[in-house]
């Protein structure tokens, strides 16, 4: 009989495995969101979803999505700095407007 393997460490393993993304890497990127980015973008655009080291986000215009293109850069500078995750690249996609 194998040994008893941590919880968490089966967890990172199936992650990779469906994503190529640990725990640790999605929980940086979403529970640091707002501290990464600051309040102002914070308001307007959030994290999807991480699949390896692509990092999709949703902004709430048009405009706001072509901000993130430009500073795309720095706001993977600051999630390497601020939650220690490696990004490659962002995708963005503006929120569709849900119809009352």
């Amino acid at each position: 009989m194998s040994d008893p393997v941590p919880l968490s460490r089966s967890l990172d393993s199936m992650m990779r495995s469906l994503r190529g993304t640990d725990r640790i890497q999605v929980a940086g990127v979403f529970g640091r969101w707002d501290t990464a980015v600051g309040p102002q973008i914070a308001d307007h655009v959030r994290p999807i979803r991480l699949d390896e080291a692509v990092l999709l986000v949703e902004t709430d215009s048009a405009t706001w999505a072509t901000q993130v293109r430009f500073l795309a850069g720095s706001i993977i500078e600051r999630l390497r700095e601020e939650a220690g995750v490696e990004i490659d690249r962002i995708e963005v996609r503006v929120a569709s407007r849900r119809r009352r």
